[in-house]
């Protein structure tokens, strides 16, 4: 009896213990990047293969933003809301993402870029579906938040998977080819919405994203390289998380709120003084934490912190014209489809410069000379539209110019920010990138409207001219920026396998 019972313990233990061992093997697979295939990664072309499926999270991302704002009236409608409240499916995922860029690409730095960007996919895909089949509108919103989680996993990677992918010298083509599927994103999404919205009802326009996920996220796991150079994380700063998050959400909700909508003065002054109290004690914590969120002196770098400001001022002039020049033709009298035909000029020839630049301009001209060349074709594409009538035909060419002024200006930007950036932190810098980016897009929506707001509809100088001339400035600030940054050789990026 003793001898079965001495011999009957062991198993059970080795049982237990293989159960145990069990579920740390799936814990560590779960949280461990794979190689790609041999095959693949000796291929001479890889880095092409991966840069392509970055672009279907920088394609879904900018088709996600420039969709979902179609939809209001049909969720007015179904949920019986007001415009008010609609606007929140766009707001609460645009604060989410804007507050979470920085944290997330801190955390990629320490546990693998390529594993965030994965299960990034796998948060927005999800959500994504569950968005489609929201029963409520709070639902909806909540399950958007949801998804900002998962687009900022993927979009404070985005940029470090292309620059640690790509060759030293291929880094600004590549980052081109990344623009270039966000450009062809905005301009598919107002079409794609509309046929959708439509046709199939508004829970197709986030169903769509669904088989989309899936595809990236297979050729994600094979095509992607894993991370090789990391930064440690020690600690996590979960308090500057709070407070950049706090002073990112004052602050957009301080110029949303200044652009018209129904807020008192005393509201919209609350909301910039909480953005800018929270945003200096960020600073003075950054300084003082012994691991923090964001190392200062990366921003101490007068490339990145030049290249920054570049790239708001940037995204600024890019997204203020999807809303003032709908209201501008609307207005004279033409018709949606029009609007948005007009529109589209913008985005293809934005994707037309990121892709074709670097055959149309010397090669001789390196980065910091791309810039200049942007950021000038812009402030004259900018200042003709002051002057000139904003009729179909003007506006078709003018914002064509345009879309090729930043379409040089953007990639050639980026490149110099993530050159300056050690390849330890480069998902952090991309995180900066795309917070840079988000501001951006958000003041130029909310800047353009509060022009029209204050300025009269008619005289010598009426709100559209004063909205063109916001665009101007920012095209200037992009311009000017360039005179701060004295240029960043290009830092040999992290090589991965």
């Amino acid at each position: 009896m003793g001898s079965q019972r001495s011999t009957g313990a062991p198993p059970a233990r080795v049982g237990a213990g293989g159960g145990a061992e069990a579920v740390a093997g799936w814990r560590g697979a779960l949280g461990r990047e794979r190689a790609r295939p041999e095959w693949i990664r000796e291929r001479p072309g890889a880095w092409w293969l991966a840069v392509g499926t970055v672009c279907f999270g920088a394609f879904m991302g900018q088709l996600d933003a420039s969709i979902v704002t179609l939809t209001y009236g049909s969720l007015r409608t179904e949920f019986h809301a007001s415009l008010a409240a609609v606007e929140w499916v766009s707001l609460a995922y645009l604060l989410a993402l804007v507050a979470l860029l920085v944290p997330v690409g801190r955390l990629s730095d320490g546990y693998g870029r390529k594993l965030f960007y994965l299960y990034g996919f796998v948060v927005f895909t999800v959500a994504s579906a569950a968005c489609g089949l929201a029963p409520t509108l709070g639902v909806l919103v909540a399950v958007r938040v949801v998804q900002a989680v998962g687009a900022a996993m993927m979009q404070a990677n985005s940029v470090a998977l292309v620059t640690g992918s790509a060759p030293r010298e291929r880094m600004r083509a590549a980052l081109g080819v990344q623009a270039a599927a966000q450009a062809l994103g905005l301009a598919l999404g107002p079409t794609v919405g509309g046929l959708l919205v439509s046709t199939l009802g508004w829970r197709w326009v986030f169903g769509i994203n669904v088989p989309i996920g899936a595809v990236a996220l297979v050729a994600g796991h094979y095509l992607l390289p894993r991370t090789r150079e990391r930064q440690r994380v020690d600690g996590f700063d979960r308090a500057g998380v709070a407070l950049l998050a706090v002073a990112t959400t004052a602050l957009l909700l301080g110029v949303s709120a200044a652009s018209g909508l129904p807020v008192p003065g005393w509201g919209v002054a609350a909301l910039f003084a909480a953005a800018a109290v929270t945003g200096w004690a960020f600073v003075r914590r950054q300084a003082r934490v012994a691991v923090p969120l964001l190392d200062p002196a990366l921003l101490r770098v007068r490339a990145v912190s030049s290249g920054l400001a570049g790239a708001l001022c940037g995204y600024l002039v890019l997204f203020g014209p999807l809303t003032l020049v709908p209201i501008v033709l609307t207005a004279s009298g033409s018709s949606e489809v029009t609007a948005g035909a007009v529109l589209t000029a913008l985005p293809a020839g934005f994707a037309v410069a990121a892709t074709g630049a670097d055959r149309m301009l010397p090669a001789r001209l390196g980065n910091r000379g791309r810039c200049t060349v942007g950021a000038l074709v812009c402030v004259a594409a900018l200042s003709a539209t002051l002057v000139l009538p904003l009729t179909v035909g003007w506006l078709t060419v003018l914002l064509a110019a345009l879309g090729m002024g930043l379409g040089t200006f953007t990639p050639a930007n980026n490149a110099l920010v993530m050159g300056a950036i050690p390849a330890r932190s480069a998902g952090t810098g991309g995180g900066l990138v795309n917070m840079a980016r988000g501001m951006g897009t958000a003041l130029g929506v909310a800047l353009v409207a509060l022009a029209l707001h204050l300025a009269p509809a008619h005289g010598p100088f009426p709100g559209p001219r004063w909205a063109v001339l916001v665009l101007l400035l920012a095209a200037v600030g992009a311009l000017a920026s360039l005179r701060l940054n004295p240029g960043a050789g290009n830092r040999s990026s992290a090589r991965h396998t």
